[in-house]
């Protein structure tokens, strides 16, 4: 992919790796990189689930590239498909996704995190949207999906003040699945992948879609509009070759084989 990107595949998990020495800054070129690399996980139907984490032990991301933005990057730079990092936008990903936090996740770093669908960290990651001590605002998911995980006012404390959030508070919140040591943060997050993967690749997909597009929604607008028929994956997954193989294979005491239609 790049010197920046580390990409590989082990069965039907993909692995990405940002390696841009000292801070895994993010700049606009790399964030293209990244959202190639996310789409061709979306568009490979041999691939289930995705892990995105950072080269060394100190930094998971920085965030935008401090450096690139001093040398005329703008705020609003085209960042290419998918957003920011290639993740934070790219909201017709119906497969999962998990961030491997391996130290500091600031600004964009935490943005592009939070836009995974789970988070393993190690223990000495730290998390922190700094946008307002240096004159933007975390507008690459921090607005918009922090204050649905965090109460009002830590959300408020963390954008307006750029506090950091250590690994234990972040779990105490929910917004990491797992805290674990260092040097078994690849392992937890493959552990993790490999459970993702044994699930039905439409119901997760289906899952995905409805906690995408009802979640602004009440419980009854919810169900309305999940019975409306403007679903593209939930009607699918009913009528599926799939939904017949796991009462099957439950029935028969085996695991069963999914085929994905």
């Amino acid at each position: 992919m790049s010197e920046s990107l580390h990409v590989s595949q082990n069965g039907d998990i993909l692995e990405i790796i940002l390696d841009r020495p000292k801070a895994n800054a993010i700049d606009a070129k790399t964030s293209f990189e990244m959202g190639k690399a996310f789409i061709a996980f979306r568009d490979n139907p041999k691939l289930r689930v995705a892990i995105i984490s950072g080269a060394g032990e100190r930094f998971f991301s920085a965030g935008w590239d401090l450096k690139a933005a001093a040398e005329g990057e703008a705020p609003d730079a085209d960042f290419g498909p998918g957003g920011f990092a290639g993740l934070t936008e790219l909201f017709d990903l119906n497969k999962p996704v998990i961030a491997a936090v391996n130290g500091y996740a600031f600004g964009g770093g935490f943005e592009l995190a939070l836009a995974a669908d789970m988070i393993v960290c190690s223990q000495n990651a730290s998390f922190a949207v700094p946008e307002s001590k240096l004159g933007i605002v975390p507008d690459s998911g921090g607005l918009l999906r922090l204050p649905k995980l965090l109460p009002p006012a830590i959300a408020n404390e963390m954008m307006m003040t750029g506090r950091r959030m250590d690994a234990q508070e972040a779990l105490r919140w929910g917004i990491v699945n797992q805290v674990v040591e260092s040097d078994r943060l690849m392992e937890a997050a493959r552990e993790l992948a490999h459970q993702l993967a044994q699930s039905a690749p439409l119901a997760v997909a289906a899952i995905k879609e409805i906690f995408r597009e009802t979640g602004e929604m009440s419980v009854e607008e919810g169900y309305r509009h999940i019975r409306s028929g403007k679903l593209k994956n939930y009607p699918s997954v009913l009528h599926s070759e799939d939904a017949l193989e796991g009462p099957r294979a439950f029935a028969e005491k085996r695991d069963p084989v999914w085929k994905g239609r």
